[in-house]
């Protein structure tokens, strides 16, 4: 076993996984329903094997025994009991992937990966893909069902977005789902890693413990969030990897902070938009709270929002915001611009609580721009306001 830790941890689905998935379940019932009723037949089964049969080799376990035992090694380790069947498609580029079939394994390999893999890095390469097949035959194919509606979203050119983004974070946290089975199956991360780092490189010799070092050397000098569309970067694989087998306890934030980043507008997903409806919903309560600004016009500029706003609305400290970037902030201070000159007979008290929120929330210099150009606010009128601000603050 891997020298790094004494136990092997659980595979389980990432939380991302089930937050997407309770999402579609709840917001587009409809296209779940059709979604998931579409089974595989015998005649699609069939389809497939003989799509697989005329441009591949089929690897019977008769004439390469080796190869079968790793697979059936790597199957067990990750309680897989089904028929499987290998193939080896052409070209010279490393490369595996599984061919989904409930109920059955296809496994397809390119390039020269058996005479380039040792023993333990072949059963990862095999447990990478079989978690593919483990992962999308759970909780009746709800995963599965998930990836293939924003798959299908995505390929339309008619997707959002948000879609386009949901099925590429999506992918990065199918990934290392995959990458965590071929760690099982190789019983631990050295091999793992190799396993990783050949297929991407080529390389034919690969020190694991050495490229984990520099795989932690890189993310030291890396802020932001992957920006990679189906696979993590290598790095974040293999640190991901190493954390989830370390059991390492802030993984979680790890995840969140490298696969999904900072809450941000041009960047949403399904779920992100959905949790900055009901932050910007709580915001707006925040802004009104302790006030007289709740009149008649403002509440019914918050009610073409939010049709079932109410007078006693839960408000939400701004220091939820935090993991924010400016771009929301930007976006939360025009909304408070936009309310504050709904009423002009209490324009100028809004405006001050508008500037007392944004500089809580350390954007009021960006609420002073807006001022500046969507509100034709002048130097003279700024600088009036700034005074007041200061004043109200003291």
């Amino acid at each position: 076993m891997d020298s790094l830790t004494p136990a092997r941890p659980v595979l389980a689905p990432l939380a991302y996984h089930t937050v997407v998935v309770d999402y579609l379940r709840a917001h587009e019932p409809d296209v779940w329903r059709w979604a998931s009723e579409r089974t595989t037949d015998a005649q699609q089964r069939e389809a497939l094997r003989a799509a697989l049969l005329r441009g591949t080799y089929r690897i019977e376990p008769e004439a390469h025994p080796e190869v079968h035992a790793h697979l059936a090694t790597a199957m067990a380790r990750l309680g897989i009991d089904a028929p499987a069947t290998l193939y080896q498609m052409p070209g010279q580029e490393m490369n595996a992937a599984l061919y989904y079939v409930a109920g059955e394994v296809h496994i397809v390999v390119q390039g020269p990966l058996f005479e380039r893999m040792a023993a333990d890095e072949l059963r990862a390469v095999f447990g990478h893909e079989l978690a593919h097949y483990l992962l999308w035959s759970q909780d009746g194919g709800s995963l599965f069902v998930a990836d293939r509606i924003l798959h299908d979203a995505a390929v339309t050119g008619q997707a959002s977005g948000s879609q386009r983004e949901t099925w590429r974070r999506y992918a990065l946290h199918t990934e290392l789902f995959a990458d965590r089975g071929g760690a099982l199956a190789s019983d631990g991360v050295a091999p793992a890693v190799a396993a990783l780092v050949k297929v991407e490189t080529g390389i034919g010799t690969v020190d694991a413990a050495a490229y984990l070092r520099q795989a932690a050397e890189v993310e030291s000098n890396e802020a932001g969030a992957s920006a990679a569309h189906t696979h993590p970067e290598t790095f974040v694989r293999a640190r991901a990897l190493a954390h989830w087998w370390n059991g390492a306890p802030d993984l979680e934030a790890w995840l969140e902070k490298r696969l999904l980043g900072r809450l941000a507008l041009e960047r949403l997903d399904l779920p992100g938009q959905a949790r900055l409806q009901a932050l910007t919903r709580g915001f707006l309560a925040h802004y009104l709270a302790g006030t007289t600004l709740a009149s008649d016009a403002v509440v019914a500029q918050l009610r073409s929002m939010f049709p079932d706003w109410r007078d006693d609305e839960p408000g939400l400290d701004p220091v939820q915001f935090d993991g924010a970037d400016a771009s929301i902030h930007a976006y939360l201070n025009v909304l408070m611009l936009d309310l504050a000159l709904r009423d002009p007979d209490q324009q100028d008290a809004a405006l001050l609580r508008a500037g007392e929120v944004a500089t809580t929330l350390g954007s009021l210099d960006d609420l002073i721009l807006h001022l500046r150009r969507d509100a034709g606010f002048g130097k003279r009128e700024l600088d009036r306001y700034k005074r007041r601000l200061a004043k109200e603050s003291a």
